[in-house]
């Protein structure tokens, strides 16, 4: 008896009848040989072709007695470079062993010039032996939507999982899950920096909480919608979005309109269009109390362009899924609904908050300065992407000193005694003894605001047994550089492991401190290869390594078996604790 399956993957392209669906492009059977082996045999229509090395085939349990692929065609394609593959039909030679189920994976193009998105499935076999009565033994594979938390998903990464929800959910349902999952991003590097900015806004101008809400409201509005047409032409262009809004001239741009606002905050100038503007838009303007919408609207667009660079497991099944596809609609809501997400609760933050504020008068001139040394933290998180480090925390310490000197000048101003008197002084004076031991530290050379004379201890630069480990990567650059290191270990049954880093990337920092820098971490790679890509300087190169690998932008992890395949169910896009990524790697070796 024979099963056969479909590979059931996302369409071409909506609407466009140059290309077969993927279920009909690609077509498997499997066939019981009666001798412990089993064929997998591929039907490929005319003009399309699939991958040898997009191809794994795993035991769902147990274990399979061996995999034989035929001999394929060598071609150079725009998408994969030089690769093999099987045009018309492909027969695969399988000693099921003890196997239970069959873990099938793949991916295929059409020659005119589509690439469809990798696609998997499990086939269920049956140990009892077939006749021509009995049931068909090797039952299609079914795939369900990720929503319903079947097995079969949970063996995808979280970016395919998205991917498919957005290609087999409807559209209110994917709606509903990705501003669920924008509601999971509040606490990332890439929404915090929007509190100071809305706070400013709202602050800044003495909104009451009717307002504020408003005001917010607007701010977020905009922040989701920028943040949703970035996405979507980065991915129609085939673009890094990351990569795109990090040029230096842009983060200076953007620091120094946080440096404007800050100063303003102080006191030293009031912010205000031109006079010829000002005068058309005072009727507006002036019936509007607590602030303008037209400001707060183009503060959330600044908002946006501060989330680019945070690379998350949403937005790039988003990505994925617009560039795979084309279609931009249903992509682009989804990063709408991601953006309303992660904004939403700012909205709440600023309507109650602004009930907390003190009335306008001496009290809220100190709330606005409060802000202004926010804003100016902010501008240093911002230019941390392009400064040495050692820069930063010297900006960082000078930002201490001078709020610990701005403390105690709030001190001499109020005629107070007492305890509040005492423990005020006390705080001033170790916030400026604090920023003075930092900028001491970046004088030596050193990164740790919270360790800033790390550098200066001896133990340290002798490197004592004390001193934590961290991880040591190899650089590579090409598709070539890659496949050829994967081949020289992969034959004595080496693992590797392949991470994509950017110095602009804010998670990647994150993860090479909490993450690569863990004790446990460092001794469980000990026996792998371990690859970096730097892709800063996203050049020509840098794009087609990201291409060739579906990677959509940093930081993103790869686990290569020795076999040279991605165990792609466990690659990681975006922040990921040292345990989460332990429990991945674990998973990775166990298949």
């Amino acid at each position: 008896m024979a099963s056969s399956g479909v590979a059931t993957s996302q369409a071409a392209l909506p609407g466009d009848d140059d290309f077969l669906p993927a279920r009909q492009a690609f077509q498997y059977e499997l066939r019981d040989n009666g001798d412990g082996t089993l064929t997998l045999a591929w039907d490929i229509a005319p003009g399309y072709y699939l991958y040898r090395k997009r191809m794994s085939i795993e035991a769902g349990d147990g274990e399979l007695g061996g995999v034989q692929f035929p001999v394929g065609s060598v071609i150079h394609d725009e998408f994969f470079g030089e690769s093999e593959v099987f045009y018309d039909d492909a027969a695969i030679l399988i000693d099921s062993g003890t196997a239970g189920s069959l873990e099938l994976a793949w991916q295929g193009c059409a020659a005119a010039g589509l690439c469809y998105p990798p696609d998997s499935a499990t086939v269920e076999l049956n140990t009892t032996p077939a006749d021509s009565d009995s049931p068909d033994p090797f039952p299609a594979a079914s795939q369900t939507k990720p929503a319903t938390g079947s097995a079969a998903d949970a063996r995808l990464a979280t970016d395919q999982s998205l991917t498919r929800q957005l290609d087999e959910g409807s559209l209110s349902w994917n709606l509903v899950v990705f501003f669920g999952l924008g509601l999971l991003l509040v606490f990332t590097p890439c929404v915090l920096p929007m509190i100071p900015i809305l706070s400013t806004v709202i602050v800044g101008s003495e909104a009451s909480p009717g307002r504020s809400f408003a005001l917010s409201s607007v701010y977020v509005v905009s922040m989701a919608v920028t943040y949703a047409l970035l996405g979507v032409a980065a991915a129609m262009a085939g673009s890094n979005l990351q990569a795109v809004l990090q040029a230096p001239i842009f983060i200076v741009a953007i620091g120094s309109v946080f440096v404007l606002l800050a100063m303003s905050m102080f006191g030293l100038y009031e912010l205000q269009l031109p006079a010829f503007v000002r005068d058309r838009l005072s009727r507006v303007s002036q019936r509007q109390q607590g602030g303008s919408l037209a400001s707060a609207s183009a503060m959330g667009v600044v908002a946006a362009l501060l989330a680019s660079p945070c690379m998350t497991a949403p937005l790039a099944g988003a990505l994925i899924y617009i560039a795979d596809t084309g279609n931009t609609t249903l992509g682009g809501l989804a990063l709408l609904a991601l953006g309303l997400g992660m904004g939403t609760p700012l909205i709440a933050l600023a309507t109650f908050g602004a009930g907390f504020l003190p009335r306008p008068g001496v009290w809220m001139n100190g709330v606005k300065a409060v802000f202004g040394f926010i804003l100016l933290g902010t501008t240093i998180y911002f230019l941390e992407r392009i400064l040495d480090d050692a820069l930063v925390l010297a900006l960082w310490g000078s930002l201490t000193v001078a709020a610990g000197l701005a403390l105690w000048q709030v001190i001499g101003s109020i005629s107070r005694t007492g305890a509040l008197l005492t423990l005020t002084v006390s705080a001033s004076a170790i916030i400026t003894l604090w920023g003075g031991l930092m900028l001491i530290g970046a004088a030596a050379g050193g990164d740790r605001p919270l360790q800033p004379l790390k550098e200066l201890s001896a133990t340290a630069r002798a490197g004592s047994t004390g001193e934590q480990p961290h991880v040591t990567f190899e650089g590579f650059k090409s598709v070539a550089d890659l496949d050829r290191a994967i081949a020289e270990v992969g034959a004595s049954g080496q693992w590797t492991l392949v991470e994509f880093y950017a110095d602009w990337c804010v998670s990647c920092k994150v993860i090479e401190k909490e993450v690569f820098g863990d004790a446990t971490v460092v001794s469980s790679l000990s026996d792998m290869q371990l690859l970096r890509a730097d892709v800063t300087a996203n050049d020509a190169l840098d794009r087609e390594l990201m291409r060739e690998l579906s990677v959509v932008g940093p930081p993103t992890i790869l686990i290569v078996g020795p076999d040279g395949q991605e165990r792609r169910p466990q690659r990681t896009t975006g922040e990921v604790s040292a345990q989460k990524f332990l429990d991945r790697l674990a998973r990775a070796r166990e298949s």
